[in-house]
């Protein structure tokens, strides 16, 4: 009997790739599932373009298949723009950017970059997928009750959300369903990451992925039960007659306030770690260079997951807080920059002087590098309390988040699909198609949200209907317009990479274990590896940062003939 079939015997269809437990199917499924509500969420944000664009005007085509309750004549009501940018921002970040980085690529990566058979808990890891299937089906289902889906932004700020339509309170049970989901995730990556490595594979020998996502699973387990917690009481609040965050029964919103920053700054960092790990482990190898300060990377990553945990005060900058206290956040923010600036530097050199392969992955890569850059830099501007005041709640707000998130974060993701889909599925995406993809996002996306930071110069307000109604937002109105037909353009490239996925699934370039001459150990798994990923435990002797004689690249890529 093989090592394979002695650590997973035969099982049924069903739970094999369904009811699986084998984290690669799991990693799988998650991937398919946060695929597309990152197309359901996009295509939400076309609807809020929209409006924004044309106000008044009736939404073609989709506008007569909305209810009347959302739509008049296929013109957009107001209510129902509120509930889009909510469930817009509550899919994007709950239902497709964790999960994507988190929950596919951890799943699927992490065993096999430490030489593991499988998870620590693989039911658990069932789980923790199967919690996570329903919560966009409850959160989306509030569009069919009474008054609507949740309609209070993502940040779901009492009294209103304690108050608002029952869509709220489906809402509530979406998130509490997706934060058991991830803390029954973090559970599982931490005890892999410490009890299942290799034998050789110490702490430092890991990949930055790994790396990413093991200290990713930390902040998880640390701040998610906060949030958790927080929607709980809110639960209360809405159906037992609490008042927690109301003040008329002696409650505080403000309370609320701290619970949910407390997670959801955070929650940045788990949305953007993992996507720093991914993009050093592809500059890297399409470099072909050891990552340059592998040890100062480590380090900076724990350093932005530390200083994650001591700064939510920076979004309540005009709560009334302490002057003092709101200092104290204004300057640990601005030290983020310091772990932020190194990890960028320490990209760079890598690609210093490397033999650069421009392949989509690694354009992709760039990409991030590029964005978070920029993301960064204007997170510089918010820091400042004083700055802050006036760049609060507008577009600047808007076009800083979706710099991080979209150009950081999606652009992390899209290269962690092209580099591990032959280690996935045993075929290669179609290059031609990824780089069109690539090219194409690569400028819609900066079309779309750069300028929105002009319009936050501006004043124009996050979170309006018709900015049509203000005077002195008249004049940027073509800007808006501007970014609406961006965004439609960003849209629809992304059919490229919805035909290249499907198409590459069946009929891709079949590919051998190591396609990309990498070396870190999932590359040294079958394509698309078997139940148990190795056909014996591997040993380790090197890290996959590490000169077996230094000086001499051959070595490190001893498949590379260059």
């Amino acid at each position: 009997m093989s090592y394979q079939e002695s650590a997973h015997p035969k099982i049924s269809f069903l739970k094999k790739y369904v009811f699986s437990i084998d984290h690669k199917v799991i990693g799988i499924q998650f991937l398919f599932t946060t695929l597309f509500y990152f197309l359901v969420g996009g295509a939400l944000a076309l609807l809020l373009r929209w409006q924004l664009a044309y106000p008044g005007k009736p939404v073609p085509v989709l506008g007569a298949l909305f209810p009347d309750n959302m739509m008049v004549g296929g013109i957009m009501l107001p209510e129902f723009y509120n509930t889009l940018f909510t469930i817009h921002a509550s899919v994007m970040i709950f239902f497709a950017i964790i999960p994507i980085l988190v929950g596919a690529f951890g799943n699927f990566v992490v065993p096999l970059q430490i030489g593991a058979p499988d998870m620590a808990f693989p039911r658990l890891n069932m789980l923790s997928y199967w919690f996570f299937v329903p919560a966009p089906f409850v959160v989306l289902a509030g569009f069919f009750v009474e008054g609507g889906a949740a309609g209070t932004g993502w940040t779901a700020y009492p009294p209103l959300s304690a108050i608002a339509s029952p869509g709220q309170t489906f809402w509530i049970v979406g998130v509490i369903l997706v934060g058991f989901s991830s803390i029954m995730g973090a559970v599982n990556y931490l005890t892999t990451v410490l009890n299942m490595r290799a034998p050789g594979m110490s702490l430092f020998r890991m990949p930055l992925t790994t790396w990413a996502i093991f200290i990713t699973s930390v902040l998880s387990l640390l701040a998610t039960p906060v949030l958790t917690s927080a929607m709980i009481l809110l639960l209360f609040d809405r159906t037992m007659g609490t008042h927690f965050f109301l003040a008329e029964g002696g409650g505080s919103a403000l309370l609320w306030q701290h619970l949910f920053w407390f997670y959801s700054h955070p929650a940045v960092y788990i949305m953007i770690l993992p996507g720093m790990g991914i993009v050093s482990d592809v500059i890297s190898t399409f470099s072909r260079k050891p990552l340059f300060g592998y040890h100062s990377m480590v380090f900076a990553i724990m350093g932005i997951a530390f200083l994650g945990f001591i700064v939510w005060g920076h979004h309540m900058f005009q709560s009334g807080m302490n002057p003092t206290v709101g200092t104290t956040f204004m300057v640990s923010t601005m030290l983020i920059a310091v772990p932020s600036a190194i990890k960028t530097f320490n990209w760079l050199g890598t690609m210093w002087r490397g033999s650069i392969r421009f392949t989509a992955a690694m354009l992709n890569a760039i990409a991030f590098v590029s964005m978070f850059v920029i993301g960064g830099l204007s997170g510089i501007f918010m820091a400042s309390a004083s700055l802050d005041i006036f760049i609060h709640d507008s577009y600047f707000i808007v076009g800083h988040i979706h710099y991080v998130l979209f150009g950081g974060s999606m652009f992390a993701a899209f290269a962690g699909i092209h580099y591990w889909f032959p280690k996935m599925f045993g075929r290669k995406l179609n290059e031609t198609l990824s780089k069109i993809h690539f090219a194409l996002t690569f400028i819609f996306f900066n079309c779309t949200f750069f300028p929105m930071h002009i319009l936050g110069i501006g004043g124009h307000m996050r979170r309006i209907y018709d900015p049509t109604q203000y005077e002195h937002l008249r004049h940027l109105q073509p800007i808006n317009v501007f970014i609406s037909i961006s965004a439609f353009l960003l849209g629809i490239s992304q059919i490229f990479l919805i035909v290249n996925f499907i198409r590459s699934l069946f009929w891709g370039e079949k590919t051998d274990r190591n396609p990309w001459q990498a070396n870190s150990l999932e590359w040294t798994a079958p394509s698309p590896p078997p139940h148990g990923n190795f056909e014996s435990i591997p040993t380790v002797y090197r890290g996959p940062y590490e000169y077996s004689v230094p000086g001499r690249e051959k070595d490190w890529y001893p498949q590379d003939e260059k």
